[in-house]
C-alpha cells in the first residue's frame, strides 16, 4: 500500500471537468512529480488532495484512510500539508509569526523546537525573524512557506511551484532543500514548471494533460522520452 493515493478523481469548477480521472501514488520513501502545461490540472490536483477543492468523484486516501470528504485542517492533522504555488505567506506578520502559524496542531515546545529547525533549515530567515513577511523578497518567502509548512511535520509534502520567479542560485538552493527534507523522512509530490529539475529530483513522474495522467515513469525513462523532451524538457 503506498502512503498516498490518488484514485480516479474527478474535479470540476463549475462546468469545467478540471480533473478527469486522475490516479496517482506516493510512497514514503520517494519524491514524485507531476509536470504539465499550464492548465494541465497540477495545482488542482494538489488541491483535491489538501481538501481545498472538493472533488466530484474518486477517492484520495492516506495509508488506505479515506481523505476525500475531510476538512482541510483535518487533512493537516493526518499529516499531509502543501505549500501553495506563489507563497501565500501572511504578508503582515513576521517571520516568527507565519512559522508560529504553522505549528498550529503542535504544543508550545513542539513549537519552539519546530521554529529552531526552520531556522537551522533556512538560516536567512532567522536573521529576519523579527520582519514582516510582506518585505522579503521571493526567495526569502519561499523559504517561509516551506518552513512553516514544515511546523507541523508532515508526513507528505505539497509543493506547487517552488522555484516560480526566482533567481538561478535561489532555485539550486531550494531544490538542494527539497532533497534534505526528503532524506530527513518526508515524503514530497512536487509540482514545477521547470521540469528538468523536477526530475532531477524526483524519483518518477506523471504528465499531465488536461486533466488526464497521459505517461508515468521512473525520473530517468521520462527524461530520455522523446515526447517529453520536445514538450518539456526544451529539447
Amino acid at each position: 500500500m503506498a502512503l498516498l493515493e490518488i484514485d480516479d478523481v474527478h474535479t470540476f469548477y463549475g462546468n469545467i471537468h478540471a480533473l478527469q480521472g486522475v490516479s496517482l501514488t506516493v510512497d514514503s520513501n520517494e519524491i514524485v512529480t507531476l509536470i504539465g502545461a499550464n492548465g494541465a490540472g497540477k495545482s488542482t490536483t494538489l488541491n483535491s488532495i489538501s481538501g481545498i477543492v472538493s472533488t466530484r468523484s474518486g477517492q484520495v486516501r492516506l495509508e488506505g484512510n479515506d481523505l476525500t470528504h475531510v476538512a482541510p485542517h483535518e487533512i493537516v492533522h493526518r499529516g499531509i500539508v502543501q505549500v501553495p504555488e506563489g507563497r501565500r505567506t501572511f504578508a503582515r506578520l513576521t517571520v516568527d509569526e507565519n512559522l508560529r502559524m504553522g505549528g498550529f496542531i503542535k504544543n508550545k515546545s513542539e513549537v519552539a523546537a519546530g521554529i529552531e529547525r526552520a531556522y537551522s533549515m533556512f538560516p536567512r530567515l532567522r536573521e529576519r525573524r523579527s520582519q514582516i513577511a510582506g518585505t522579503l523578497s521571493g526567495g526569502e518567502q519561499q523559504m517561509l512557506a516551506m518552513g512553516r509548512a514544515l511546523m507541523s511535520e508532515p508526513r507528505i509534502l505539497l509543493l506547487d511551484e517552488p522555484s516560480m520567479g526566482l533567481a538561478p542560485n535561489l532555485v539550486e538552493f531550494i531544490f538542494d532543500t527539497i532533497r534534505q527534507i526528503h532524506e530527513q523522512g518526508t515524503a514530497i509530490l512536487l509540482v514545477e514548471q521547470n521540469a528538468n529539475m523536477a526530475l532531477e529530483v524526483a524519483h518518477r513522474g506523471y504528465i499531465l494533460q488536461t486533466g488526464t495522467v497521459v505517461l508515468a515513469d521512473n525520473s530517468a525513462a521520462l527524461r530520455d522520452n522523446e515526447e517529453v523532451k520536445r514538450a518539456y524538457l526544451g529539447a
